[in-house]
């Protein structure tokens, strides 16, 4: 399989590659009724750097029938070899760019910020990441042409999601996706849009349960001295790059309740059930309306 484009495209030819070794549906492997034994080779050449599938044994996909957006891992996935060339890149719309920006900070943050343990090397690397995505987006938004910009992105990108902004750390998960998931499931819009504004509100709910690692966020990347304050630099950073901070931005007729269904029921798959209830996603989805 060679995939030309960027993470979804690359996500439906890992299932392929996988599908086409089953014999049975392969929404199968999705749902773990069956492992993956084998698959075809996966080879990539990115146009746009997100979701760092390119070096990863993740794929995601949209079950449109059912509303489900859920993922499978196995190495025999993982591509043999990736294309990762700047000047492939530079045609992206400003608006995917700044999708692409919140995708990979949500990433890098995921771990960040629930992890029970977090070396202190981990989250240097991560504030790194962080900090890069930042100021190369700002570039490129003024010189879409800038190539250093572009591979520094296009880099971060694939760090954030490789493993290595998660080597020992313990006890993390990955709750902003799980709830984003349930959003561009049931209404198609784009997943880095849907995590600018899914990251303020849970931010907000989370921040009294790490507050050191909060408040170390909101100093190291933004200069401020309170994690609420860093919470909202976070948006305030997002409005200005162009990107959704609340579900109303989206201007489609979103229901709470929906929305709360679908992520009780991605929730089992991320294995957080029992921390995100109804009433939790709830009060998260409120605060991000």
């Amino acid at each position: 399989m060679l995939a030309i484009g960027g993470g979804s495209v690359l996500d439906t030819a890992k299932s392929v590659a996988a599908g086409a070794k089953y014999d049975g549906d392969v929404w199968d492997l999705f749902l773990g009724k069956a492992p993956i034994k084998d698959a075809l080779m996966v080879f990539d050449i990115m146009t746009l750097a997100a979701t760092g599938s390119e070096m990863n044994s993740f794929a995601v996909v949209t079950n449109e029938d059912t509303k489900e957006k859920i993922s499978i891992t196995s190495s025999l996935i993982n591509p043999k070899v990736s294309v990762i060339n700047p000047e492939l890149m530079k045609s992206i719309s400003k608006n995917y760019l700044v999708y692409s920006a919140s995708d990979i900070i949500a990433h890098s943050i995921e771990g960040y910020l629930t992890a029970t343990h977090h070396p202190e090397i981990i989250s240097k690397l991560v504030e790194a990441n962080i900090s890069t995505i930042i100021k190369t987006t700002e570039i490129l938004l003024a010189d879409p042409d800038n190539y250093d910009a572009r591979a520094e992105f296009a880099w971060a990108a694939t760090c954030a999601l490789n493993g290595a902004t998660y080597v020992g750390v313990g006890g993390y998960s990955y709750p902003n996706h799980m709830i984003e998931h349930s959003i561009s499931a049931l209404y198609g819009v784009p997943h880095g849009a849907g995590l600018s504004v899914v990251m303020p509100a849970w931010m907000k709910w989370y921040k009294d349960k790490n507050e050191a690692q909060f408040s170390r966020f909101a100093k190291v990347i933004f200069g401020k001295n309170s994690a609420d304050e860093g919470i909202e630099a976070l948006k305030t950073w997002f409005e200005k790059i162009g990107t959704p901070t609340k579900l109303r931005d989206f201007g489609l007729d979103m229901s709470v309740s929906d929305i709360t269904t679908t992520a009780l029921h991605h929730a089992k798959a991320f294995g957080i059930a029992d921390v995100y209830t109804k009433d939790i996603l709830e009060k998260i989805l409120n605060l991000a309306y």
